[in-house]
């Protein structure tokens, strides 16, 4: 299980998981707009999270981030942590 402190968005914290093949799993937004949170979370489940970060980096909503955007920023801070465990 992987946490991540959100920026400028109103959830506070995503948390999930990623299995061996690069897919995410589990995805819980702390915060935010709940109905549309638990739609992107659905729609991601199972996706390579590589293929997740190229498509939600950049999207804005306000203070030039967004809660899709700050998930593409918790998987390079997750990439980031497996780096540094090497």
């Amino acid at each position: 299980m992987f946490t991540y402190f959100t920026s400028g968005t109103c959830s506070r914290q995503i948390i999930f998981d990623v299995d061996n093949e690069n897919k995410i799993h589990g995805v819980k937004f702390i915060g935010g707009c709940s109905g549309n949170l638990q739609g992107v979370s659905k729609l991601i489940e199972g996706k390579d999270i590589d293929e997740i970060a190229a498509t939600l980096a950049g999207v804005k909503c306000r203070n030039n981030t967004s809660c899709p955007d700050q998930l593409s920023k918790a998987i390079a801070a997750y990439k980031k942590s497996l780096e540094n465990k090497k």
